[in-house]
């Protein structure tokens, strides 16, 4: 039962992507949006390696201090204004309305994710920017040190009325991959169609994909079967799931460890990097 969706955001810009497609998630399952500003400590704004003398040092922190209280107060105007133009609302809920909750927490992203994250059913984030180094540890926070589910939205992209309507599942009969058709069983059911996406012989061991419609059936959801082809799977479910017009994709995370699949460009960091639509993940 999805009930507590956990937005972290910073002034990086893509508040308004991570909150639309929160607040579409919230309205779809009747749950709370729980914003949480990452502040961050003065003495990380100050630069390292800097000798100052004790005043000076005073001087700096100060400034970064009034420089962080600017930085919130404009990114919570920011907020409450898209809070209620994507119809979210402070205060207890009503029928027919979603509610927003706005905190700020003093640390660095990552640590912040990996605390607040543990209570949440599922945690929205901006898709990693790997060439500005931006967004990488907070996702391998939220997937390894929080063990929640993550939602990546992509550029600017702004959910419509077909968010989370035809979900597509990659499936390749993995442990990362069955955490994600567990983690995401409230979104199939409000889903309209299902599709489940599978190249290659699957892992070792692991449940075919045919298995896996049986699963579903069991749980009252019709899903269809389509293969891929496997040869570059990243790039293949990314085409398929275009084709077939689907608008989230379930993932498995890191079938491997997350820093084997970045050194040698495992499938997740690719899907990651090249996606255009939202990737629902989970490890």
């Amino acid at each position: 039962m999805i009930k507590s969706i956990l937005v972290p955001v910073r002034g990086d810009g893509m508040v308004s992507t991570v909150l639309a497609h929160a607040a579409e998630l919230a309205k779809q399952h009747d749950a709370r949006v729980n914003v949480v500003h990452c502040r961050a400590q003065p003495k990380d704004l100050v630069p390292q390696g800097l000798a100052l003398p004790d005043f000076a040092r005073k001087t700096v922190m100060d400034q970064a201090v009034e420089l962080a209280n600017r930085q919130e107060d404009h990114l919570r105007g920011i907020l409450q204004k898209l809070a209620a133009e994507y119809g979210l609302k402070d205060g207890e809920a009503e029928d027919g309305t979603v509610t927003c909750t706005f905190t700020e927490v003093l640390g660095r992203m990552a640590d912040v994710v990996k605390h607040t994250g543990r209570l949440a059913d599922v945690i929205v984030m901006p898709k990693p920017q790997r060439e500005r180094n931006v967004g990488q540890s907070s996702l391998k926070s939220a997937l390894y040190g929080a063990g929640r589910p993550v939602l990546i939205c992509p550029g600017q992209l702004r959910p419509d009325a077909t968010f989370a309507q035809h979900v597509a599942i990659g499936w390749n009969g993995s442990l990362p991959a069955a955490r994600a058709v567990a983690s995401s069983l409230d979104i199939i059911h409000a889903a309209q169609r299902v599709t489940i996406l599978s190249g290659g012989k699957g892992q070792p061991h692991g449940p075919s994909a045919e298995e896996l419609v049986d699963y579903y059936a069991l749980r009252g959801i019709e899903a269809e079967l389509v293969r891929f082809d496997a040869k570059d799977p990243a790039k293949a479910l990314l085409e398929t799931c275009d084709k077939i017009g689907a608008s989230l994709l379930v993932i498995g995370a890191y079938s491997h460890s997350h820093e084997s699949e970045i050194l040698f460009g495992g499938n997740t960091e690719r899907i990651v990097d090249h996606t255009e639509m939202p990737v629902l993940m989970a490890h």
